[in-house]
C-alpha cells in the first residue's frame, strides 16, 4: 500500500511538472480587447474569449448563449465563412479612460456591431450586458 501511495505521488508529480500553464491572453487597450474577443468567437474559440469578456454570471451567460447559438443554428459552411472572416473597425467612441464604445462589422455578414469595452483592474475587457441589453444600449452613448 506504501508502495502504492508513493507510485501516485510520482505520478502526480511528473504529470504537473510537465504541463506548463500559459496565461491567460491579455489586451493592450480598448481595440486590442474588442478584436481579440470578436476574432475568438468568430473562430468558435469560446474558452478564450472568455478571457476577454468582464468576469462575471451574467457575461458568461451570454457567451454561453453565443456559444449555443453558433453550435445549434449556423451550418458548417457558415461557421467556415466566420472562421475565415477578417474583423473591420468602424469607429473607436471613448467615453473616458475606462470606458470605450468599439463599432465594427465582419467580412462575412457585414452587419454593424457594437461593444462596450470596460479597463478592470488595469485589464481591457468587453461587457456584453451592453450587447445583449435593449436597455443599456438606449441609456449609453
Amino acid at each position: 500500500m506504501f508502495c502504492s501511495f508513493l507510485f501516485l505521488q510520482f505520478f502526480c508529480g511528473c504529470a504537473n511538472s510537465d504541463e506548463k500553464k500559459e496565461p491567460a491572453p491579455t489586451s493592450e487597450n480598448d481595440v486590442d480587447a474588442a478584436r481579440n474577443f470578436i476574432n475568438s468567437v468568430l473562430k468558435s474559440n469560446f474558452k478564450e474569449a472568455k478571457n476577454f469578456v468582464v468576469q462575471d454570471s451574467l457575461n458568461y451567460e451570454y457567451l454561453d448563449a453565443t456559444e449555443r447559438s453558433f453550435k445549434d443554428q449556423l451550418t458548417d459552411e457558415d461557421r467556415r465563412q466566420y472562421k475565415e472572416a477578417s474583423i473591420n473597425i468602424h469607429s473607436i467612441n471613448p467615453v473616458n479612460d475606462t470606458v470605450s464604445f468599439i463599432s465594427y462589422s465582419n467580412s462575412y455578414k457585414k452587419k454593424n456591431e457594437r461593444l462596450k469595452v470596460v479597463k478592470r483592474n488595469d485589464q481591457w475587457l468587453v461587457d456584453l450586458k451592453y450587447t445583449f441589453s435593449p436597455e443599456a444600449k438606449d441609456s449609453l452613448p
